[in-house]
């Protein structure tokens, strides 16, 4: 069984962090970072729609993968998002009075031959 190359893997992961920023932007949000990196913690999207913080972790997984992209997100994955949320909330938007929360979602993404395909679930590891 042979690997895929790095350079794939990213590249397939940029364009499903932009189809999901693209998502995102049609429903309102405005995208406030990408790949925010937080010590060694990283968030994909972070978005802002009103008063709310959205933190997005985007997942894709191919047709032959055994489990499904949001299965993909084990509880240390889950741990770490939690505390890069924090992290967030603590650093830059506790003292904002216009931002009451922050959630976060998951975003699974599918490539079609012609199109691509967003999952999304609003509050996916609240």
């Amino acid at each position: 069984m042979g690997s895929i190359p790095t350079r794939r893997i990213s590249s397939i992961g940029r364009r499903a962090e932009q189809a999901v920023e693209q998502y995102l932007l049609q429903r309102g949000y405005r995208i406030l970072d990408r790949n925010l990196r937080l010590g060694h913690l990283e968030l994909d999207i972070v978005a802002q729609k009103g008063s709310l913080i959205a933190i997005v972790e985007v997942r894709h997984r191919g047709p032959t993968s055994f489990q499904s992209a949001f299965e993909s997100i084990d509880p240390p994955k889950q741990q770490r998002l939690f505390r890069a949320a924090e992290q967030l909330w603590e650093q830059r938007f506790a003292t904002d009075p216009s931002i009451e929360r922050i959630r976060l979602d998951i975003a699974s993404v599918s490539f079609g031959p012609h199109l691509e395909t967003v999952d999304y679930i609003e509050g996916g590891l609240d």
